[in-house]
């Protein structure tokens, strides 16, 4: 297939409109089998819950093209699994995995033009998301709902791609300790963007968020997860119930164990004591890993590795999961997704 007329090294992470989306409806108890569309526009009540009291989530994840010319999308299960979780907090029907999976391949089959090919360091993002659609004004969930997919190429989440950031601790709370924090809604990043455009303001590049009980300990990054590198070569990464769980935190953790030997540990990092880190980094699906070279705390400055330059560790932590995930190196089983050729008809 004629790929579409884009210079792929120069892409970076903003929305443009593709061949097709998926759409599909839940009334009366059920969703329907849903379809592709041409419009990338829909259609809801002025009354829609999604608009009044936030009952809506989404997930993100990307398609990739291999060297040998597949196309393959990664941990999906891992993504459908999510959703069912975000929308049974918020009261909305859970979208089936199969479904979710079905719907995903539909639309990167749809718009496999716009798939970025192997080498070009570009990938093809997935934003599936559920609203509440129908009419009600009060206070409680939906009696309709919408599960979307769509698509589009993206480059670099992060202005620079792979380099070092700066960042901050911010003066905000992203959620609360039994909130919504530990899932995908999009309640959790509106309160963020106040905290997120202070610390631009400031010149950082984002924020990390402290735990809203004590303000002693790292949660994550405004955007994504974050994890450390100790001296003695122990891969450590937030737990707690009110921070996101990351499917690219969770296949680090994997990483770090099985392909890197380093000791993988979920446990606590408190903000005083960062300083045993040599490398740290924040990662999620849209930047991947992103190095962090230095972080204020209280008007002090941490810097780790450098402000410059990747550490070697962070480095290694990056190409091997990049190379996982575009097919260069064997993934464990159960990760990849291949896109069979003529899958829809």
């Amino acid at each position: 297939m004629e790929k579409a007329n884009i210079n792929w090294e120069e892409l970076g992470f903003k929305y443009q409109k593709v061949d097709k989306v998926y759409i599909s409806h839940y009334k009366d108890g059920k969703w329907d089998d849903g379809l592709l569309q041409d419009d990338d526009k829909i259609s809801i009540s002025i009354s829609a819950t999604s608009l009044h009291y936030g009952q809506q989530c989404f997930e993100g994840l990307k398609a990739y093209s291999t060297k040998n010319g597949d196309i393959q999308l990664f941990r999906p299960d891992m993504n459908a699994k999510r959703l069912q979780k975000s929308c049974k907090r918020i009261l909305m029907p859970e979208v089936p995995v199969d479904k979710f999976i079905d719907a995903c391949l539909k639309v990167v089959e749809a718009n496999e033009r716009f798939v970025p090919p192997y080498g070009s360091g570009a990938t093809f993002y997935l934003r599936p998301f559920v609203i509440g659609s129908g009419d009600n004004i009060g206070s409680g969930p939906a009696s309709e709902y919408i599960f979307c997919v769509f698509g589009i190429p993206v480059g670099p989440y992060f202005k620079g791609g792979f380099k070092p950031v700066k960042m901050t601790t911010a003066k905000y709370d992203r959620a609360a300790m039994l909130g919504t924090g530990g899932v995908k809604v999009g309640g959790n990043y509106a309160c963020g963007m106040l905290p997120h455009q202070i610390a631009v303001e400031e010149g950082f590049a984002d924020c990390i968020y402290l735990d809203p009980e004590t303000h002693t300990k790292i949660e994550e990054a405004g955007t994504s997860n974050f994890f450390g590198i100790t001296k003695d070569n122990k891969f450590i990464t937030p737990d707690s119930p009110s921070i996101l769980p990351s499917i690219t935190r969770n296949s680090l953790l994997t990483v770090a164990r099985d392909y890197l030997g380093m000791e993988a540990i979920e446990g606590e990092i408190k903000i005083d004591e960062i300083d045993k880190f040599d490398e740290v980094g924040a990662c999620g699906t849209a930047a991947v890993i992103t190095p962090i070279g230095s972080i204020t705390y209280n008007g002090n400055k941490h810097i780790f590795y450098s402000e410059e330059e990747a550490g070697p560790k962070v480095t290694k932590l990056y190409e091997t999961l990049y190379k996982i995930q575009f097919g260069d190196i064997e993934a464990p089983e159960g990760w990849i997704v291949k896109l069979e050729k003529e899958y829809s008809k």
